[in-house]
């Protein structure tokens, strides 16, 4: 029994029903067989390599999307010829199968850079010690943002250019220098300044993942790089968001630009009877027994002195930003209890002269007179 029989068969069995309605049927149950089937491979393959190749698992998840398309699309293209449709409905259905199977090229190319990409930062998993880590995380992050833009714009505009009202459209708004171009220019410049601001920063480095930067008078650590915007997490767990070209185009403070040692500053005010050598040997001790200390800094110094008192600066480093500030704040605790419990006169205190009023003039004692007064009483 050949092809044109069993279409014959099928005619006189369901005549009553619609052609056009046949024929969508058959491209509908293609697709669900072609998903049946992928998930029946699915679970063929999880069942007998799943436990020993988890990585093949990890593949398959992350290929799923465009693995279903696939066959749904080869599904299409067998049964679309073979389909009782009049050119109204097939043509319309040609169009959307070519737009579908470059979505899905684009789609797959999106996700080789991405597994490329995260396959090569496994090698770097430790970002916050590392500072050739945070480089290469920080290239390779925006490089894959950028690109993925890229293919995205490009599989957008190949899909638009097979219709051939957008492309003409899209030819003479392109192509013409006037008003139009002026305004679809201007729309895309803080897109395209973002994207080449991007490139800058993954070439450049100003700012890599797990910096720690002050930015707009706010502390805090580089989250993420996107395609176009910089994540910062705040110190309060806030996120600000900032445009990629704003580190291009603005200044910024960047502590850890080439090491993620950090030197914290201590400051503390004493009295003037305080023993500062005293002080700095306990001091030196005292980062000695903290897990927070790199070995690298300590030091204390006296930096100012007032009417009052004396003021010292205690500067000691650490391996990171959390961990200076914790050693900072560890420190100031431990200074302020060792003057409070073992030098209390090195606190600082108010030195006042006292001037009785007028009242208690008669039980001052009076100051004796200048000879010359006393040797002119004598003679008179």
């Amino acid at each position: 029994m050949n092809w044109q029989t069993l279409m014959a068969d099928i005619d006189r069995m369901f005549g009553w029903i619609p052609s056009w309605f046949i024929g969508l049927g058959l491209v509908a149950g293609a697709m669900m067989l072609a998903l049946s089937f992928y998930r029946f491979a699915v679970w063929l393959l999880n069942r007998a390599f799943g436990t020993r190749l988890p990585l093949l698992s990890v593949f398959i998840e992350r290929t799923s999307g465009p693995a279903q398309l696939a066959l749904c699309l080869a599904a299409v293209a067998l049964v679309l010829p073979l389909a009782p449709l009049d050119d109204t409905i097939r043509t319309p259905l040609m169009r959307l199968f070519v737009v579908a199977v470059i979505a899905l090229i684009g789609w797959i190319s999106i996700r080789i850079v991405d597994m490329s990409a995260a396959r090569y930062l496994q090698n770097f998993r430790d970002v916050t010690e590392n500072f050739i880590a945070r480089k290469q995380v920080t290239q390779v992050r925006v490089f894959k943002r950028v690109t993925d833009t890229i293919i995205v714009i490009i599989t957008v505009s190949t899909a638009l250019m097979t219709f051939d009202s957008v492309r003409q459209y899209g030819v003479s708004l392109f192509a013409s220098a006037g008003a139009a171009g002026i305004i679809v220019g201007l729309a895309a410049r803080p897109l395209l300044s973002n994207l080449i601001a991007g490139l800058q920063i993954a070439i450049t480095q100003p700012i890599r993942i797990e910096d720690a930067v002050i930015i707009e008078n706010e502390w805090g650590w580089v989250e993420d790089i996107a395609s176009t915007y910089v994540v910062i997490r705040l110190w309060d767990w806030r996120r600000m968001v900032v445009p990629l070209s704003y580190f291009i185009e603005k200044p910024f403070q960047n502590w850890t630009r080439d090491t993620a040692s950090l030197i914290g500053v201590v400051g503390l005010h004493v009295d003037y009877r305080a023993d500062v050598a005293r002080i700095r040997h306990w001091l030196e001790e005292a980062v000695k027994q903290s897990k927070l200390w790199d070995g690298a800094v300590v030091n204390l110094q006296v930096i100012d002195a007032d009417s009052r008192t004396i003021e010292l600066r205690a500067l000691v480093s650490a391996r990171n930003a959390p961990q200076s500030w914790d050693l900072r704040c560890e420190v100031r605790e431990k200074l302020v209890a060792f003057i409070r419990d073992e030098m209390p006169e090195a606190l600082p205190r108010e030195r006042a002269i006292l001037i009785p009023s007028g009242d208690d003039d008669a039980d001052l004692p009076r100051r004796p007179a200048p000879p010359e007064k006393m040797r002119a009483r004598a003679h008179n």
